[in-house]
């Protein structure tokens, strides 16, 4: 014991207590996978369901089989089930008249008919003796339906008992069954206590007999058919497959066996593969409704006869009253009887599905090897890598089981080596998150005390970004700065103190506002703050948001100037208000640490950062506090009242920019007032793009004459200043109307 302590620490520290671990763990699913808990089956058979769903059985153009349906239509003919054993016999005549090859039944007639004359006679009252006599003399409706049987290729169906129900009768006929292999078949078989035959005078005139006992998955689905069984003692095989021995005059049925089971039977011009049990894997084709045909149909000799010569027919239900629906992986609703059909149908075409005797060494091979390459590199492997090759081994796994099914119908199960995998994976980057955390710490222990919390937080959630350099990401980026700041510093020139005061009396409010509307405060520089969204901390709202905090900041300095007015007017002394102007751009910028070794800032780069500082320098020419980029108003138009100002190229750019007004939030959208001052924009910009001067000049006027029109007036100078100068100096031919500004 002590020895191995000593091998596992010195492992752990040559190795790693991750890798110690997941080795443990691939040890364990190894042993999971040999012990095959019921979970553990149920996840593999849910994969082998999407394989059939995907890709179930073609259907030929020929189709073998027939299903002569006891459907609502015939219960309604003839009257309810069981029908008198004549009316069975009718229609055993009328198939084998039309060519059916054989004739197999999924119900079983256990008991004497009740409709026999003998029982009538017996049963009915008032009759006199002589009409008794006679109808004792008539032959039995069994006897009837046994000579119609007899002049036919009959299978019958039978079913197993959980409990026995009497003697069995062994002097009637029972299909010859014989092993070859290294195993007894009979501890593998499904077993049944008991056995429900038909009756005797019939049963003995059959050409087979086969059990339509089907076994049911946990989950209630039909995935497996038994092929052959024990019931009472005796091996019998099913209908579908006693109904294959009769067609193709083979004798005695012959068991394949292993050392792990059954693995496949055999008869003449066919091998079946099985599982262990004798269990064939149904190889599911979608419902097919043309393949049935109504007994009522049948018995009324009105079905075309193409339908039954060359034809295996199979007698069954699809009456819900009889409680004969199963549910398989194609179809939640599928006639026990089809289910017959198709087992017959997938193994006359040699379309079966197996599981190979490998495949439980091939999981477990798969789930070793995968399993130790992922020991080995996942720890050396980086994030993008590890994501890689994780897909890449998923990818093969996948692919290798899919490929198996599609091409040789094997089924091989990927789930068990993906589960090993993935939990081998998932410890390592449990251990991985142990490690970072360690590291955070030390981060924030490192860096608190002199970086903004928000960076420090940013930094140690992204250790690697402690370096040098950033990252390309999509950010609104908000320049602001106060008006005549230089008039209002000159008035403290005799009051430093009081002038540091003011402005943290703003910046404050400001910053506060830029914070909570999930920004970052990049800098201050004197009066002007700059900001910016969507960095260091996703946010998938940056341009509402950012919008939201400039509305919010000009509704703060109302509040400022409000309590500075009140008090200079209490304090005797002139009272300057601050006015602040406000420029938003949202575009692609280079964000991250910038500094040098000694010092670094996070901060952002890029030529939407020039533009939104360019934005807040016109907020003087055009008369709006607010101004934003094109891909700012663009995401924000449903939240905000967007004003069109101008298509202009500012100094320094080569590409220009359509830009925008903030007037307010959508109550300011949806006022009257805003959509006719709106409008009116978009008549004045249209006419000027278009050089219809006169045009813009009109709705200039009219945009004076319209209510709250004095928040344009400045903007409409503008226009007729323009209008003016292009009335004496044309603009140039293939002008977009794009106006180049002489000042940042």
């Amino acid at each position: 014991m002590k020895r191995l302590k000593i091998l596992r620490r010195w492992f752990a520290r040559k190795f790693g207590l991750a890798r110690l671990v997941c080795l443990g763990l691939l040890v364990v699913f190894a042993s999971l996978r040999v012990w095959d808990p019921p979970p553990v089956q149920e996840l593999r058979l849910r994969v082998f369901d999407i394989f059939q769903l995907l890709d179930p059985r073609d259907k030929k153009e020929v189709r073998p089989v027939t299903i002569i349906d006891i459907d609502d239509k015939s219960l309604a003919r003839f009257g309810q089930w069981p029908w008198p054993r004549t009316r069975i016999a009718d229609m055993i005549i009328n198939l084998t008249n039309l060519g059916a090859v054989a004739i197999g039944f999924d119900v079983v007639f256990s008991e004497a008919d009740r409709l026999n004359p003998d029982l009538v006679a017996n049963q009915m009252r008032y009759l006199d003796e002589v009409t008794r006599t006679r109808l004792r003399e008539l032959p039995s409706n069994d006897q009837i339906l046994s000579e119609a049987i007899k002049r036919s290729r009959v299978v019958l169906g039978e079913t197993g008992q959980p409990e026995v129900g009497g003697e069995l009768d062994k002097t009637l006929p029972f299909t010859g069954v014989a092993t070859v292999g290294e195993a007894d078949a009979d501890k593998f078989l499904f077993e049944f206590p008991g056995l429900l035959r038909n009756v005797p005078v019939i049963e003995k005139v059959a050409a087979g007999r086969g059990l339509f006992s089907i076994k049911t998955e946990r989950d209630g689905l039909i995935r497996r058919v038994p092929m052959i069984m024990r019931a009472q003692g005796n091996i019998m095989p099913s209908l579908s497959l006693e109904i294959l021995r009769v067609i193709t005059g083979t004798p005695t049925l012959l068991l394949r066996t292993e050392k792990t089971g059954i693995r496949a039977i055999r008869l003449k011009g066919f091998e079946i593969p099985t599982d262990k049990n004798g269990q064939l894997w149904i190889h599911y084709a979608r419902r097919d409704p043309t393949i049935y045909v109504s007994a009522a149909d049948v018995l009324d000799n009105t079905v075309p006869p193409s339908m039954i010569r060359g034809k295996l027919v199979l007698i069954g239900t699809s009456a819900a009253g009889l409680n004969d629906i199963k549910t398989t992986p194609v179809s939640s609703t599928m006639p026990g009887v089809e289910i017959h059909a198709q087992v017959l149908e997938s193994v006359l075409s040699k379309a079966v599905i197996s599981q190979p005797s490998y495949a439980l060494g091939v999981e477990m091979l798969a789930a070793v090897i995968i399993g130790i390459l992922v020991i080995i590199f996942t720890p050396n492997l980086g994030p993008v890598r590890l994501v890689l090759a994780g897909a890449m081994f998923a990818a093969v796994l996948v692919g290798t089981s899919w490929f198996s099914y599609w091409k040789s119908r094997y089924l091989i199960d990927f789930t068990y080596p993906l589960l090993s995998t993935t939990a081998i994976y998932l410890t390592f980057i449990f251990a991985s998150f142990v490690r970072e955390q360690r590291q955070r710490v030390q981060i924030r222990g490192i860096f608190a005390q002199y970086m903004s919390p928000v960076l420090v937080e940013q930094l140690a959630q992204s250790p690697e970004k402690v370096v040098l350099g950033g990252e390309e990401r999509e950010l609104t980026i908000m320049f602001s700065d106060v008006r005549g700041f230089t008039t209002i510093s000159e008035s403290y020139k005799h009051d430093p103190q009081g002038l540091i005061t003011l402005m943290n009396r703003f910046l404050t409010p400001l910053t506060d506002v830029i914070i909570e509307q999930n920004g970052y405060v990049d800098k201050y520089m004197g009066d002007a703050i700059m900001a910016f969204w969507n960095a260091p901390l996703d946010d998938a709202e940056h341009q509402v948001h950012a919008c939201e905090a400039a509305i919010r900041m000009l509704e703060k300095i109302d509040v400022v100037n409000a309590e500075r007015e009140q008090e200079a007017a209490h304090g005797g002394h002139v009272y300057i208000p601050l006015n602040v102007g406000i420029g938003l751009n949202t575009g692609i910028g280079v964000v991250g640490n910038m500094g040098s070794d000694l010092k670094k800032n996070y901060s952002v780069l890029g030529d939407s950062v020039n533009l939104a500082s360019r934005l807040e320098g016109q907020t003087k020419e055009y008369g709006f506090p607010i101004i934003v980029g094109s891909r700012t108003a663009l995401a924000a138009k449903d939240r905000f009242a967007i004003l069109e100002l101008d298509f202009i190229m500012v100094k320094g750019k080569t590409e220009p920019e359509v830009i925008y007004a903030i007037a307010g939030r959508e109550d300011v959208m949806q006022s009257a007032a805003f959509q006719r001052l709106r409008n009116i924009t978009i008549e004045m910009l249209g006419c000027y793009r278009g050089r219809d001067w006169q045009g813009a000049l009109d709705a200039i006027e009219r945009g004076r004459r319209s209510e709250d029109a004095d928040t344009l007036e400045k903007l409409f100078k503008l226009y007729e200043a323009r209008i003016e100068e292009f009335k004496a100096n044309p603009p140039p031919e293939g002008w977009t109307g794009a106006y180049a500004l002489l000042t940042k």
